[in-house]
This record gives C-alpha cells, structure tokens and sequence, in this order.
C-alpha cells in the first residue's frame, strides 16, 4: 500500500498547477521566441492548403506530425538557450556549441518537415 507521504505529495491541486506552469512554458516561448510566430504562420499556411487540396487522413497525419516536431524542437531550443544564457552569461565555446546544437536540431526538424509538405503537396499542385 502507498505511504501516506505519497499519497500526501498526490493531489488534484498540484496537478493542475503544473498544468499552470505548462500553460505559462508555452505562452513564454510564443512571447520570446520571434521563430515561433513564422512557424505559426507556416501552419496555418499548410493547414489552409490542406483543406483547400483535400489531403487524406494520413496526409493530415503526416503534416501533424512533422508541425509538432518543429514546435517542440524550437521550445526545446529556446529552452536551452534560456538556460545557457543563464548560467554562461559570458562567452564559452561550450555554451555557443550548445545553442548551436539546439538550433541545428530546428533546423533538421524544419527540413524534413518541407521534404514532408513537398512529397503531400507538389503532386497535387502539378
């Protein structure tokens, strides 16, 4: 049977405070991040063409998908940097590798999200 610590440290109330605490995460990185506003216009660039080509389930899917990877990859870049720009506040090789590495990562998330909207759309455009 579960402690009564642990069933002390489980509440409703500090679920939803994380849930609080997410919600905040993600307003901070629509506010910090000026990238995040261009994804968002992608989006909704892909989200009026989908519906304007009628694209399939699984199109929907894939697009989903690859929107999502580019989202997370930049929260976790602006995560990184964040933390970076905080505990190496002066220039270091390491930190600049760091951010380098995170923003790398957006970068590959982004490329293959074009190979992914190339291979939905362009026969449909053609």
């Amino acid at each position: 049977m579960d402690s009564l610590k642990e069933k002390k440290d489980w509440s409703l109330v500090k679920r939803a405070q994380s849930f609080t605490h997410a919600f905040r995460g993600i307003r901070l990185f629509f506010t910090m991040t000026p990238n995040a506003l261009l994804h968002l216009f992608a989006v909704v660039l892909v989200v009026l063409f989908g519906f304007y080509f009628r694209i399939s389930s699984f199109e929907w899917l894939a697009l989903s998908l690859v929107i999502g990877l580019v989202l997370v990859a930049e929260a976790f870049n602006t995560a990184i940097e964040i933390d970076i720009n905080l505990t190496s506040p002066e220039y270091h090789p390491y930190a600049r590798d760091t951010k380098d590495v995170a923003a790398g990562a957006v970068l590959l998330a982004a490329i293959i999200s074009v190979i992914v909207g190339l291979i939905v759309f362009l026969p449909k455009i053609l």
